[in-house]
């Protein structure tokens, strides 16, 4: 194994600080209090240092699944310790689950992420949507990839159905439990490619991996009879090394999505076909209320576009315009205790140097 086989790169070495040393590690599964960390040299068990916990303005900060770290070893023993977070590449956020209004980052430096549903009771158009216009923020490529095909009348109707609402996004059906049609994730499953499989509980995604891995690494269960909810087997994020080279990283399946951060481009990206309408307005500050010369109320009116993904694209909108300002005030929040903290240091500073005077006097 080497430090590119873990997708390491020219962008990541740019960064990495000076010191002889310290290494480059990657998280393959983040802990409460420590992490799991591989390097060519195998795997460690790594903490952050009290200066890097006492940096960190947020918990999003600190590392996480997919992330590069400074890794410090101890002589003579298989530990080390995290110096700093390299920044990221990429990454997918979501508000956390609560009431607290706080970023997580559900993984980090991913080249591709595998947007998992699938076609039993659970299918649902908007929920994919949603989960698209998060993967384009991350800054990853999406690909949708649609599950347990062998339980829809017509899966090839379904992948179609979902490619009319993927403008430029890959769609792939297939069965994880038959293992058939996965030859067709083949381009995106390269050596040193890192790949975060993401999505709802019970959509398959840990039979999916094991699939990838070519062994039963993840637990599986059966869906419910009862009311056909996913039930969690994968009960943390880890990264896996797949025998085609490529990094898997599993998720738990995540029942709560809430935005994070606000991306127009994101917007662009998942809803590309209302873009292109809304260009197409007579005023070029059209709010599509019933004004004249409005192509969206036109395409509606003929049936052109679908009113759930209006109706949808107008509420993923209003909860990114939230998101935002969510955002913001947290993180001017944080700038202020990390000011605060700067300033106690500083006055502490300023208190030792003058008792060692008064000493010296």
């Amino acid at each position: 194994m080497t430090l590119d086989s873990l997708g390491w790169n020219a962008a990541f070495a740019a960064t990495f600080p000076i010191t002889s040393d310290l290494q480059p590690a990657r998280v393959v599964c983040a802990h409460k209090h420590a992490c799991d960390v591989l390097t060519p040299a195998g795997l460690f068990t790594a903490e952050c240092t009290g200066r890097l916990l006492h940096k960190a303005a947020t918990a999003a900060d600190l590392p996480v699944v997919g992330d590069w770290v400074a890794l410090r070893l101890r002589p003579g023993e298989m530990r080390g310790d995290i110096h700093a977070v390299l920044p990221r590449r990429t990454r997918f956020s979501r508000r956390a689950a609560g009431t607290r209004s706080e970023e997580q980052v559900v993984a980090a430096n991913l080249d591709t992420v595998f947007l998992v549903s699938a076609l039993d009771q659970n299918y649902n158009l908007r929920r994919i949507e949603r989960y698209l216009l998060l993967a384009w923020e991350s800054g990853a490529d999406p690909v949708v990839v649609l599950n347990k095909a062998d339980l829809h009348p017509d899966s090839a109707a379904a992948c179609e159905e979902v490619a009319a609402i993927a403008p430029g996004v890959p769609v792939v059906g297939l069965s994880a439990l038959d293992a058939t049609g996965l030859a067709a994730l083949t381009p995106w499953l390269q050596p040193g490619r890192t790949v975060a499989l993401l999505g709802s509980s019970g959509v398959g995604k840990s039979t999916l991996t094991n699939r990838l891995l070519g062994a039963e690494v993840q637990l599986t269960s059966n869906i419910s009879n009862a009311n056909y909810k996913g039930r969690h087997t994968t009960t943390r994020r880890e990264l896996l090394v797949a025998p085609s080279g490529a990094l898997i990283i599993d998720t738990p399946g995540m029942r709560e999505i809430q935005f994070w951060q606000s991306d127009a481009d994101a917007v662009d990206e998942t809803f590309a076909d209302i873009e292109q309408l809304a260009a197409d307005c007579r005023f070029h500050d059209c709010q599509h209320h019933g004004e004249p010369g409005c192509a969206i109320a036109a395409a509606l009116e003929a049936g052109e576009l679908d009113d759930g993904r209006w109706q949808s694209y107008q509420k993923l909108q209003r909860e990114q315009a939230h998101a935002a300002r969510n955002a913001d005030a947290v993180l001017d929040r944080a700038a202020r205790q990390s000011w605060k903290k700067i300033s106690q240091q500083a006055r502490k500073h300023i208190r030792q140097k003058h008792a060692g005077y008064d000493t010296r006097d």
